[in-house]
C-alpha cells in the first residue's frame, strides 16, 4: 500500500459484527478494500469480494513437474546410464519406482506451493509491511476503505461504517 493512500478505517470488536458490516457497507455503494482479522472468518473472502485462489491449480502444475522429474530422472539413471540388474528384474521396474515418485512430486509440490505463495503476496526476507492497525494481531477486525476508490464522499463512509456497528473510525 502506498503511503500517499488515504484509508478509512472502521473499528470492530466482534466478527459476525464485521461480516454483516461488509455487506451493508457494500450495499451503500462504498467498495470495500480489505478486511483485517486476527484469525480466519468463513464466508469474508466471499463478502469482500476477492477472487477465488488459483493455488490448486498451481499444485497440480507442480506436482505434474515433480512426477515428470523424478520418472525422468530413474528412468535415466536405472535404464540408460548405469543399469544394474537387481535380483533378476526388469530394468524398467515401474512399480519399484513408485515410492520414489511420489517422494519426488511431494516435494516439488511443496517447495513449489511456499514460493509461489509467498512470491503472490509479496513475502520475501527483508520485506517490511506496516499494518493499518496493530491492535488487528490482537482482538479487532478492521474493515478498511480506500477513499480515493470510492465515489462516496469521507464522511458518508464515517457514517456507513458508524452505522454498520463499528466502535471506532480511524482516518489513516
Amino acid at each position: 500500500m502506498s503511503s500517499t493512500t488515504n484509508y478509512i478505517l472502521g473499528v470492530y470488536d466482534d466478527e459476525d459484527e464485521v461480516l454483516h458490516a461488509v455487506s451493508a457497507v457494500k450495499a451503500k455503494g462504498i467498495k470495500v478494500e480489505d478486511v483485517y482479522s486476527p484469525f480466519p472468518i468463513h464466508g469474508l473472502d466471499v463478502a469482500v469480494g476477492h477472487a477465488r485462489t488459483r493455488l490448486p491449480i498451481a499444485a497440480f502444475m507442480f506436482g505434474s513437474l515433480g512426477l515428470v522429474s523424478a520418472l525422468s530422472l530413474i528412468s535415466y539413471t536405472m535404464v540408460f546410464d548405469w543399469p544394474i540388474n537387481i535380483g533378476g528384474k526388469d530394468f524398467f521396474a515401474l512399480p519399484n519406482w513408485i515410492p520414489v515418485t511420489f517422494e519426488g512430486t511431494v516435494l516439488f509440490t511443496a517447495f513449489g506451493l511456499v514460493t509461489t505463495f509467498c512470491i503472490s503476496n509479496d513475502l520475501w526476507p527483508g520485506n517490511k509491511t506496516l499494518p493499518l492497525d496493530i491492535r488487528t494481531t490482537d482482538d479487532k477486525f478492521v474493515m478498511a476503505i480506500n477513499v480515493d476508490k470510492n465515489k462516496v464522499s469521507a464522511a458518508d463512509i464515517k457514517k456507513a461504517l458508524k452505522e454498520s456497528g463499528a466502535v471506532e473510525v480511524n482516518v489513516k
